[in-house]
């Protein structure tokens, strides 16, 4: 995501050193954790991994395993992070959290060939402790508008300017590098774990192989905490418990991506069309329906542009009409475009891995048009047919005469059944006959002999 999510940070510095040197009374300086229940008890350190995009309920992961932390007295707390960025107000949760959290905070991005990028700058920014595996890399937070492009040099500057600051404020507290933090906001510049490390002061602190190799380089560690207090971290022969996300998260984290969303809610709108053309079939609607509660959830945390909701919405009446009016093929392409176009304007992010992409949205908006054209086109030929059971069924239905027809009645053989008939026109028993009308249970004929003459 554009790091647009630390410009929410800009004045997170002041307001969590007020807290943390200001209400004293209240709550444990932030350099002070709550000592072990037994002192004779190996230190606690509690790991938690972030594999996502930064959003509501990453944030809901991250700030309750800082919660926990803080209530077991735990001596550190290491997430493992690999992101490509998240959305605003999640960060801004997140870094809150962790600027007041009495437990030390390290963020350990691994394994090799992982990044915390955007958000996941910022939110390693924020730690206590940054450290890195071999292979990996941090920063790209230059921020964009909200359509994934650069906006005006102007604007552009402005936010920049701002993130940079919000960034440094973080960095700053903790005694890292401001030079390489500015460029990693203003030129959106990356760095490989040995730029960040060997860097003057450095960028991140620690670099390890894996968690264990990171809590043995920590162990006896002097760092910095937020409000410039110092702490010694304790980490050795330290018992280590993980904590997973829980089946919710890990199915709302699941569900919350905009391409999964994006596909329930095709699903959803395909389940229920073809519930209205074929009423019965019970399946597609009651799938449908699930399929489109839970991608109005994953709106819900998204941040979705209802303008795109609405553009695709419209390209959908748009498509049923083509098939009940003559337009000449421009309804069909104009509900076509307005559902591609509604596609990628659906999630307003400025991060491209939070945007659907044109080679993702095309190819399922334009299979879900041939469907919807397909099962609309099926309904109404099907309504403009001709009816095959009941009275009107009948018109039209070829017999024959069992006897002799007049004005006053006869008897006829057609569609299986022996019928009382009448006709204007003597019929002679055994001459073709059709049904041209009928009235209560007596059929009105007339001689197909006759027609063929």
């Amino acid at each position: 995501m554009v790091v647009a999510a630390a410009t929410a940070t800009a004045g997170l510095a002041a307001s969590a050193s007020l807290k943390a040197g200001g209400d004293t009374a209240q709550s444990p300086p932030a350099a002070s954790p709550p000592a072990p229940k037994a002192s004779s008890a190996s230190p606690l350190v509690l790991a938690a991994t972030v594999d996502a995009i930064i959003h509501p309920v990453t944030a809901e992961y991250m700030v309750s395993a800082i919660q926990r932390a803080d209530r077991e007295g735990a001596a550190l707390l290491v997430f493992t992070l690999r992101t490509p960025g998240g959305l605003v107000d999640s960060t801004r949760e997140i870094t809150t959290a962790m600027l007041a959290s009495r437990t030390p905070v390290a963020v350990f991005i691994a394994p090799a060939g992982s990044r915390a990028a955007s958000a996941g700058f910022i939110i390693t920014m924020a730690s206590d402790v940054a450290a890195m595996a071999p292979g990996t890399h941090i920063g790209a937070a230059h921020p964009v508008s909200g359509t994934g492009e650069k906006v005006d040099e102007t604007m552009s500057k402005k936010m920049a300017s701002d993130v940079a600051a919000s960034a440094r404020a973080l960095a700053s507290h903790r005694g890292r590098n401001l030079q390489l933090v500015e460029q990693a906001v203003v030129e959106s510049r990356s760095y490989t774990e040995q730029e960040a490390s060997q860097a003057t002061p450095p960028l991140v602190e620690v670099i390890a192989n894996d968690l264990p190799d990171l809590l043995k380089k920590l162990d006896g560690r002097e760092i910095a905490r937020f409000d410039g207090s110092k702490t010694v971290l304790h980490t050795k022969n330290a018992r280590i418990e993980f904590i997973d996300m829980t089946w919710r998260q890990r199915l709302l984290s699941a569900i919350a991506h905009p391409e999964v969303a994006y596909i329930l809610f095709t699903l959803g709108t395909l389940g229920l069309t073809i519930e209205l053309w074929s009423p019965g079939a019970v399946l597609p609607g009651v799938a449908g329906g699930i399929c489109l509660l839970l991608a109005f959830f994953a709106f819900s945390i998204l941040p979705i542009n209802y303008a795109g909701l609405l553009l695709i919405v419209f390209g959908l009446m748009l498509l049923m009409l083509e098939v009940k009016f003559t337009s000449y093929g421009l309804l069909g392409v104009g509900g076509v475009v307005s559902l591609v176009l509604g596609s990628l304007m659906l999630v307003d992010a400025s991060a491209p891995d939070l945007r659907l992409s044109l080679g993702f949205v095309l190819p399922i908006a334009l299979a879900a048009s041939a469907i919807i054209l397909f099962l609309v086109n099926l309904a109404v030929r099907a309504q403009r047919g001709r009816a095959v059971t009941g009275t009107a069924g009948m018109i039209g239905e070829t017999g024959r005469a069992v006897s002799a027809i007049t004005r006053e009645g006869g008897q006829v053989h057609a569609h299986g059944e022996i019928w009382q008939a009448r006709s204007d026109a003597p019929i002679p028993a055994g001459s073709p006959v059709q049904v041209v009308a009928v009235k209560g249970l007596t059929l009105t004929v007339t001689s197909m002999l006759e027609e063929s003459q």
